[in-house]
């Protein structure tokens, strides 16, 4: 009887642990309702910088107005629907379909984009 006890803690320690080390990951991934979905926004500027991995990839595009931090869709999804991470280089164009973050004045989640003339749908 102590030793079922004791392996029930331990299960039960454990899987305790496993959650919290899971929570902060969850957390750190945003949910898509922080952002006005009310409001599609069109952007064209200059790539500054790309980074292709997951969660989602993301891009620093610079506009006219202001430099934006553009939150793309998972890399596996933009190379199903053919935009390979090596088509969004640095210096090139792009245009941008999204919505604007709601608290995040220079954030924005893209729906689409067009890159060499291609445009490609992300969600």
């Amino acid at each position: 009887m102590r030793k079922r006890l004791m392996f029930g803690s331990l299960f039960g320690g454990a899987l305790f642990a496993a959650v919290l080390g899971i929570a902060p990951a969850v957390e750190a991934h945003h949910g898509w309702s922080s952002y006005d979905s009310t409001n599609l926004l069109t952007l064209t500027g200059m790539v500054q910088e790309v980074t292709i991995e997951n969660p989602h990839g993301m891009l620093q595009l610079e506009t006219p107005e202001k430099t934006w931090t553009i939150v793309l869709s998972p890399p596996s999804r933009m190379v199903r629907r053919g935009l390979p991470a090596e088509a969004i280089t640095v210096g090139s164009e792009v245009t941008v379909e999204g919505y604007a973050h709601q608290s995040v004045e220079d954030e924005l989640r893209a729906e689409r984009i067009t890159v060499d003339g291609q445009t490609v749908e992300l969600r």
